[in-house]
């Protein structure tokens, strides 16, 4: 989520922000700030001339359609009522627009995941706004955590409590708690197996004011989450209990926001007892969260990564208060959560992947990996430890690619390739690092079967033909033909290999051909100049 990589200059996109309210002025102030606000969109003309006298160049109109149609908006920001952001997100991804939405991402799952299913196809980025995943005192809280400096988790209790603004369309669960539930699934990395909720409608039958949720998670840590627009003061506060210490993140705290507290649980005698410690602040950086997640959404629209909180993130919140719905709904009855849909691939916890790919069945990733948006893998292929394959990168079925290979757009390998570790793919012939030559690279075709040994270079542009054997070390600057050895620098042909990976021995024949049968499989061959084809199938011979 650091920007640390990105100047002012590197991020292009022009977004409209939709929707110019009591949030969605802030959104309109932090694009603008950052040079990326191109338009406005309200129904209000009132807010719209405030919005132009402060940022005279921004254009304002109350037409959607208008906002859409502008080829220079490469990204909306929704910012209305909540049951108006399933269709306008909608028509933005029809539109081929990406889509930053304000929580929740929609009021049903059904439509939820309709979005996410659009973005996909349409490789289109879509955002959620969970604004804590955001806050740096939340993202040194993980930090605490995950250093285990808070030892085994007991328990979070979050509350989020407020005087108004009251809502109808949709209740203080809806309203308040997507952001509690994304930091709890942020935190512990796991979703509830159980949720159960309780509360009253005290304004508006039927419009619960004020709900009390428990989350339940395989880990054995429950969460506690307490939300109220009908509270006397603010009240935004984050408490999470380890047996080693506890963390309290106060967000309406002026100073002093994170806090840890080392108080230890020992047992004495067979009896828990508290060890109380000195209160210590723990420091983050002093930005404004929102700042912070507008920037991420601009990054994401120029370097077209996967947003922290992307649609399936949103799906996933959605799906837990649709849970807590229904058990509000029978009256804090004990409801189970849906388990995600099986991944028909294993990847190990290390590995990143970023949606949306295309990874088949029966296909394991290794350590470290990183799979990007776009990229295609087929069927039962391994993919070794620090492995990187680059958008629209394609890998055929039963593919092996040993450690530190990278894979750069450009680059396709169909079925039953081998690279071995530490293979050097390129896809620029004169890259420099001041000149920017994406419209420039070059298509690098590896055919069924061949093997990259181990260190070997693939210059770009080249085509390695079927069963083509590269040996360990060699630089390929050129095409090789179907079943070559290629060894050397630069590569240079030796000899012929088996599909087996035997090398064969050609016989000069009579009629001007070679043939060879190899010793192992049986396999014969024909050589006709510098192309070797298979001729027919035998038994291997009799050694």
């Amino acid at each position: 989520m650091s920007s640390k990589f990105w100047s002012m200059e590197t991020i292009t996109g022009k977004v409209a922000v939709i929707g110019c309210g009591q949030w969605g002025k802030n959104l309109v102030r932090n694009f603008a700030e950052l040079g990326a606000l191109r338009a406005v969109c309200d129904t209000d003309p009132t807010k719209l001339a405030m919005i132009q006298e402060r940022w005279p160049g921004v254009h304002a109109t109350t037409s959607y359609s208008e906002i859409l149609k502008d080829e220079e908006i490469t990204g909306v920001v929704i910012a209305t009522p909540a049951g108006s952001h399933y269709t306008l997100a909608k028509e933005a991804l029809l539109a081929n627009k990406d889509v930053f939405v304000e929580k929740p991402l929609a009021l049903k799952v059904s439509e939820g995941r309709e979005l996410v299913e659009l973005a996909e196809q349409r490789h289109r980025i879509l955002m959620v706004g969970h604004l804590l995943r955001y806050h740096p005192a939340v993202v040194a809280l993980k930090g605490l955590i995950d250093q285990g400096r808070l030892g085994k988790l007991y328990y979070l209790y979050s509350n989020r409590l407020n005087l108004g603004r009251f809502r109808t369309e949709e209740n203080i669960l809806w309203s308040f708690a997507p952001h509690d539930l994304s930091v709890f699934l942020y935190l512990l990395g796991e979703v509830p197996i159980f949720v159960s909720a309780h509360g009253g409608s005290y304004l508006n039958h039927g419009i619960p004011d004020v709900t009390v949720t428990t989350l339940e998670f395989r880990s054995g840590v429950k969460g506690h989450i307490f939300v109220s627009w009908l509270h006397p003061y603010k009240e935004h506060k984050l408490i999470v209990v380890g047996d080693q210490g506890m963390a309290v993140f106060n967000d309406v705290e002026p100073e002093r926001k994170l806090v840890f507290l080392p108080h230890p649980v020992e047992w004495v005698e067979r009896l828990p007892v508290p060890r109380k410690g000195e209160t210590e602040p723990v420091p983050f950086p002093d930005e404004e969260p929102l700042r912070v997640e507008c920037r991420h959404f601009l990054e994401c629209l120029a370097s077209r990564r996967t947003p922290v909180t992307d649609g399936r993130e949103g799906l996933r919140v959605l799906e837990l208060l649709e849970a807590c719905q229904a058990s509000l709904d029978s009256k804090g009855a004990i409801v189970a959560v849906p388990k995600p849909p099986l991944k028909p691939y294993v990847a190990h916890e290390t590995a990143v992947i970023d949606e949306p790919c295309e990874i088949g069945e029966g296909t394991r990733i290794w350590h470290f990996s990183h799979i990007m948006q776009r990229a295609k893998i087929g069927r039962n292929c391994t993919i070794g430890q620090n492995v990187f394959i680059a958008s629209d990168v394609i890998v055929g079925d039963h593919v092996k690619i040993q450690n530190n290979v990278s894979l750069y757009t450009g680059v396709i390998l169909e079925d039953e390739v081998f690279c071995g570790p530490s293979v050097v793919f390129t896809n620029v012939i004169n890259p420099r690092s001041h000149i920017v030559r994406k419209h420039e690279y070059r298509r690098t075709l590896v055919k069924k079967g061949a093997t990259l040994g181990a260190n070997c270079t693939i210059i770009c542009g080249v085509t390695i033909g079927r069963y083509a054997f590269i040996g360990a070390g060699a630089v390929v600057t050129r095409d090789v033909p179907d079943y070559a050895l290629v060894v050397g620098v630069p590569g240079r042909i030796v000899g012929w290999m088996c599909q087996c990976g035997v090398r064969l021995s050609f016989t000069p024949g009579d009629d001007g051909e070679e043939r060879a049968q190899c010793q192992a499989c049986g396999m014969c061959y024909v050589k006709r100049g510098d192309m070797v084809t298979e001729w027919m199938s035998v038994e291997a011979p009799t050694r």
